[in-house]
């Protein structure tokens, strides 16, 4: 396999494109003030979660409407210019940076469900519609969208990114999900994929190659995603372990068993303690497992009942049970603020997150040997996991004005993403490529899959406006 490059060689190639000015004064004369140069609105713009800095976008355009961003990538495209999607800036691999200049293309405020079809566990809305949104427009109908990346992202930026999280154990990701989409290609033309038929074998699937394109295709203007049954009983627990091996072990099993578990989440004991500091809670600071059984009520107390059994087996111990919607988010906290509460813990600090998935039998091995490998850095750090799938992140908490720190960071992310490929694992499970991981993805999957994919891109946008300089370079 090819050797990815070296550590200390993964920030950004700034290469910017001019914009000309009669770009700039033509969005104006279409978008008014939905277009904007001020420097405060480029910025916010121009950064996501990631631990890259690059120049702001040149200009930002707010679309309301398809048309909107039809008209948008057709001015674009008129005079060579990158056009870079952007929903809610919460991306972790550098998506949303200007590395090559160009415009920003905000989708935001496009955020209507279009329709909800009920009787077919469908429904289509537009990209800037967040996850808690759509699920709060479809709670009357007894239904529910699953897939919980964390962050209260759009569905057109998770669509995006093919993004996961806690639910994928059970429900899967936005690639089992996204059922159809409308794109608006390089040239300005707004194309439909997919149907909401629940299967298809009408030509090539541009649905899946839209999903998870990053934004380099096309962009995104209508999502088509399946809906779920409210399941009749919810139920949600910690177990503290002794050690993370305790509870890797604990997970495998259950995994192995069949147990329709909803959620498992690993959290180790630096970002328990991470955690209680945040957001004022009082878990042991040992590794814990969450978890989330849905399903009957008998269904549920089996389900939990078994795991609860694995769990002594390992040295499980403190089990917390929460049944109410209020006591579940409490518990559920600890998850979704990991990310915050530990760039709190250091403060001014970044974090380099990974993002490795490897088969669950070999998530011990993987972990574990990675986990001695942090110890011995000296980083700062968290370790959380959707674990029920083998997928794990690390966050390594650096001071940005330390190069040597970053440097340190990316050797450990160099090390973990070859012991994971070794296992017949991914370098990315849910984040995507973006901009940290394109020498990653050559060593992963080829250099003759990846010229594939620059084939594609060439065919499809041929001045390469669309997020340039993402998952790999031309």
């Amino acid at each position: 396999m090819n050797a990815p490059t070296h550590a200390t060689h993964l920030i950004p190639e700034i290469h910017q494109r001019e914009v000309p000015q009669a770009l700039v004064d033509a969005l104006k004369a279409r978008f008014g003030e939905r277009c904007s140069t001020a420097l405060v609105v480029r910025e916010q713009h121009g950064r996501d979660e990631s631990s890259f800095a690059a120049p702001p976008p040149s200009a930002v355009v707010f679309a309301e409407s398809t048309q909107d961003v039809a008209d948008a990538v057709k001015l674009a495209s008129a005079y060579s210019v990158p056009v870079i999607p952007f929903g809610v800036g919460s991306s972790l691999e550098g998506h949303l940076l200007a590395v090559q200049g160009g415009i920003s293309l905000d989708v935001s405020r496009m955020n209507r469900v279009l329709s909800i079809n009920a009787e077919d566990l469908t429904v289509t809305v537009e990209p800037g519609v967040t996850r808690k949104q759509l699920n709060e427009e479809v709670k009357s109908t007894g239904l529910f969208f699953p897939i919980d990346p964390g962050a209260d992202a759009t569905l057109g930026g998770m669509s995006a990114t093919r993004a996961s999280g806690t639910n994928a154990v059970r429900y899967g990701t936005m690639r089992e999900n996204v059922l159809a989409l409308e794109v608006v290609t390089a040239s300005g033309e707004v194309i439909h994929t997919g149907s909401r038929a629940k299967k298809s074998s009408a030509g090539y699937d541009l649905t899946r190659l839209m999903v998870g394109s990053e934004g380099t295709l096309g962009v995104i203007t209508a999502v088509t995603v399946k809906l779920y049954p409210l399941p009749e009983a919810v139920s949600a627990a910690i177990c503290s372990f002794p050690s993370i091996e305790a509870a890797v072990r604990t997970t495998i099993q259950v995994i192995q068993m069949g147990i329709p578990i909803a959620r498992v989440e690993l959290i180790d004991h630096n970002t328990v303690r991470m955690v209680n500091a945040h957001s004022k809670l009082g878990l042991r600071e040992e590794p814990l497992l969450l978890m989330e059984f849905h399903g009957s009520p008998a269904g549920v107390k089996e389900q939990a009942e078994l795991v609860q059994e694995i769990a002594a087996e390992f040295g499980g111990n403190a089990f917390e049970w929460a049944t109410t919607p209020e006591e579940r988010t409490r518990l559920w906290a600890a998850r979704h603020n990991a990310y915050f509460a530990a760039i709190q813990s250091r403060p001014g600090c970044r974090a380099i997150s990974t993002d490795t998935c490897v088969p669950i039998s070999r998530l011990a091995d993987c972990l574990l040997e990675s986990i001695t490998e942090v110890d011995t850095s000296g980083i700062p750090y968290f370790l959380v996991g959707h674990v029920g799938d083998g997928n794990f992140h690390f966050g390594y908490l650096i001071d940005p004005t330390l190069p040597a720190e970053r440097e340190i960071a990316e050797a450990l992310n160099h090390k973990l993403v070859a012991r994971a490929l070794s296992l017949e694992g991914t370098c990315t499970g849910e984040h995507g490529i973006g901009l940290h991981k394109m020498d990653f993805l050559v060593t992963e999957t080829g250099a003759g899959a990846v010229n594939m994919m620059r084939t594609i891109k060439q065919a499809l946008d041929p001045k390469n406006i669309m997020n340039p300089g993402k998952i790999f370079t031309l």
